[in-house]
């Protein structure tokens, strides 16, 4: 079962795990596409309805998908879903999952807390009354680790202290009230695997970057979206987008801030090792997963180069800041669990920069030039509802 199976990550590993010969259900309650309509801001692709896209599987692929429309924070829906489809797997990307979403306005932050936290919290009540046998993955973020000046391990970090020595979950650092709502979610399950005995994987995702994966690519109504805005568009997907349109690449601050970063074609990867793999009853384990590291000036420096191999000519302007954070700081991370299961990474190479970069020429016609600056600011985050950004 895929929470939020209709979003970004949870579609592309839909189709994936489908085609690897799971039964799968797809739980989603359509909120970020609502979320496109209010904020009037619209993927890069144009993407099928789910019913299309669920069909159009069905068509190519001979497998079928089920599908329940409802929201996870009702419990009464997600205990019929469960009890009907009984997962062997929840696969939980059922949550807000942009910073600057969450920093928007109070409305937004406490919708993203009550989401994130709360529905996570019914699912995983409903593992325990109906499904105790049931491995929860869900997705964290390396986000959660904020950035500190000594290497980030995989989830714990043995220390040593007026002598005595101890295993601790490793100190989380969040940096919004998105990251903030995974780091309750992963205390909360911690808790239950330790109480309750569940079983559960706490993925610690990097950034994602991509459209295409093999089952993505196989229709258009199965394309996955492409978030180019500064509200859900992730560093290298918007740069590629600026890049396409002849928009200056918007490099916030003085661009150092350092993060790991994964194509969405190892998210699915990972996906699958960790369910192929699961976690023991009572057991509680962290992946970090990433498969590279890179600052946002090194994102911008092979956008430049990528784009002058396709006769784009590519610039890149420093904007001031909006978010609260480190602009120069260390940055070692972890992610060795996931290759020792057998991952083997796609790697930021120049022909998959082509690639993407092609998908953003190709649909430059859609891109909205008034969502590309950023217009969420931390420290401005008001208790009054904004409407639409750009325009309120």
């Amino acid at each position: 079962m895929i929470v939020g199976g209709d979003g970004y990550c949870g579609w592309a590993s839909a189709l994936h795990l489908s085609k690897l010969g799971y039964e799968v259900a797809i739980v989603d309650s359509l909120v970020r596409r609502l979320f496109d309509e209010q904020l009037g801001m619209y993927t890069l692709t144009p993407i099928a309805s789910l019913q299309k896209r669920v069909k159009r599987w069905k068509e190519v692929s001979g497998k079928q998908l089920a599908v329940y429309i409802g929201d996870v924070c009702d419990f009464e829906f997600l205990e019929d879903a469960v009890r009907t489809f009984k997962p062997e797997a929840v696969v939980h990307f059922g949550e807000q999952r942009s910073a600057p979403y969450s920093m928007m306005d109070r409305n937004r932050a406490v919708f993203t807390q009550q989401n994130n936290v709360i529905g996570t919290m019914n699912i995983m009540f409903a593992i325990k009354e109906f499904l105790p046998e049931c491995h929860l993955v869900k997705l964290g973020t390396m986000g959660e680790y904020g950035t500190p000046n000594i290497d980030i391990e995989e989830g714990f970090i043995t220390i040593t202290h007026n002598g005595r020595t101890d295993t601790l979950p490793y100190p989380k650092q969040a940096s919004s009230f998105y990251h903030l709502s995974k780091v309750h979610d992963s205390h909360n399950i911690a808790f239950a695997c330790k109480a309750w005995g569940m079983r559960a994987t706490d993925l610690n995702q990097g950034v994602v970057y991509g459209v295409h994966t093999d089952e993505t690519s196989l229709h258009e109504e199965l394309i996955n979206r492409l978030d180019y805005d500064a509200v859900f568009g992730t560093a290298l997907n918007r740069f590629c987008v600026q890049a396409a349109v002849g928009h200056p690449l918007t490099i916030y601050g003085k661009g150092g801030q350092t993060r790991g970063y994964l194509d969405i074609r190892d998210t699915v990867r990972c996906i699958e090792l960790a369910i192929a793999n699961p976690a023991k009853l009572g057991e509680f384990r962290v992946f970090n997963q990433f498969t590279e590291q890179f600052s946002v000036n090194d994102l911008a420096k092979l956008v430049t180069r990528a784009g002058a191999k396709l006769g784009l000519e590519v610039k890149a302007t420093n904007v001031p800041n909006p978010r609260v954070e480190a602009e120069e700081h260390y940055y070692n991370a972890k992610h060795t669990r996931l290759v020792e299961l057998g991952l083997e990474p796609h790697l930021l190479s120049d022909a998959l920069l082509d690639s993407l970069l092609n998908v953003a020429v190709q649909y430059a016609d859609r891109v909205d030039m008034d969502q590309i600056l950023p217009a969420v600011s931390w420290k401005k985050i008001s208790s009054k509802p904004k409407t639409v950004v750009g325009t309120a």
